[in-house]
């Protein structure tokens, strides 16, 4: 590897010190002339102390993305060392090599580690997604490391056209297997069964990170009828069923996700009559639905902010589909409600559901908080992993 070089200004290697993996433009002096995006850069001091080693990016306020502090090289097996110790993590917390969930994150960017890097599991396919130029040049020696470190995984599927920097001059970003060729997958968790479309579907075809809170959605589902907004693969519609709920809507503004939630109800209950799904727009859905029509609703839309400069439209959508579904919901009924974009805070996005709630004024409760689960952990030195946002309310 060739190393390229990064001199900070004075006082700027303070947040590297606490080890934000992030380098900013702003903090730099002066740089190595031909470093292009993705390069290997050591970081140093003005008085010439290497601060650790990146990858060199452009195009956005990000300059450089650090996989190691307080050295200046890293070694040829750093994807594998970094990869596996992803995966001896993911077995200590009983994910890996678990009979009841054979798909989990194997890589969550910088909570592990690699900034810009996703790996899921899926069965004996991996699919790889990067976020960055740096990611995407390293992506076959990737493909390698985890094939050698997953014994199950006999494919590699890289999917990264739609989330590579889309100003970057990269000529070869399609979609594609780096190693084998399954096109076919059913991944079980919890005992659950899931047809997953990595091919076409939304990030890597299944969103593992709501895998506890759709288990939390179980607990409370007895008896009771349940609306499952922006459903896409109705991951939530059928633990729901399974948990005893008497009927169950799922909803979504796509065709393909009605299609695929039922797809995967039936892979899992024989001609079960308690769904049904709708292609409808959510905030027509909830204008039209009757109130007190259900007891336990589920608000999980896609992101609404995925820049900083969306957050008010953001905030506003939330408060807004928030207010149309407790206005609704039953006495007593619960509500799920989430945000994923990273742009939008827990505190912002508390904020817009109780402005929500005081907009309806009915009584609301919050009882449980909810985030991202244990495989896509949050670096302590890095709180921008922290994405994932959710509240469960008692609406009276």
């Amino acid at each position: 590897m060739k190393y390229k070089s990064i001199i900070l200004k004075s006082g700027k290697e303070e947040s590297v010190r606490r080890f934000h993996p992030w380098i900013f433009t702003g903090a730099i002096a002066r740089q190595d002339n031909q470093i292009e995006e993705g390069d290997f850069v050591n970081v140093w001091t003005r008085d010439g102390e290497c601060l650790g080693v990146g990858l060199a990016e452009k195009g956005s306020s990000i300059a450089c993305r650090l996989l190691a502090f307080g050295q200046d090289r890293l070694p040829q097996d750093f994807l594998e060392q970094i990869i596996k110790e992803a995966y001896d993590a993911r077995l200590s917390i009983g994910l890996a090599c678990n009979p009841e969930t054979d798909c989990y994150r194997l890589v969550h960017g910088e909570g592990d580690c690699l900034p810009g890097l996703v790996v899921d599991i899926y069965g004996s396919t991996a699919v790889v997604q990067a976020h960055t130029v740096g990611m995407h040049r390293l992506r076959n020696q990737v493909a390698q490391a985890v094939v050698k470190v997953v014994k199950e995984v006999e494919n590699v599927y890289y999917k990264s056209e739609g989330t590579l920097p889309y100003k970057a001059d990269i000529k070869d970003r399609q979609d594609g297997y780096l190693i084998g060729g399954e096109t076919n997958c059913i991944a079980k968790e919890n005992s659950l069964l899931f047809r997953i479309d990595w091919l076409r579907g939304q990030k890597t075809g299944f969103f593992l990170d709501q895998r506890e809170n759709r288990s939390l959605v179980e607990r409370y589902s007895k008896g009771k009828r349940v609306l499952n907004m922006c459903c896409y693969t109705g991951g939530f519609s059928v633990y729901a069923l399974r948990g005893g709920a008497v009927a169950v809507d799922s909803v979504d503004s796509s065709e393909k996700a009605i299609e695929l939630t039922q797809s995967n109800i039936d892979l899992n209950f024989n001609d079960e009559t308690r769904h049904r799904g709708f292609c409808k727009d959510a905030f027509e859905f909830l204008a039209e639905a009757k109130k007190d029509e259900y007891d336990l609703i589920i608000l999980d839309p896609p992101a609404f902010a995925k820049h900083r400069s969306a957050i008010k439209n953001a905030l506003q959508g939330y408060k807004r589909l928030n207010a149309r579904a407790i206005e609704k919901i039953k006495k007593g009924g619960l509500l799920f409600t989430f945000s994923c974009s990273q742009a939008v805070d827990k505190e912002m996005f508390r904020m817009a559901v109780f402005s929500a709630a005081a907009m309806t004024g009915r009584k609301v409760r919050i009882l449980h908080q909810l985030h991202q689960p244990q495989d896509h952990p949050i670096n302590i030195y890095h709180p921008e992993g922290e994405y994932l946002k959710g509240l469960v309310l008692q609406i009276s």
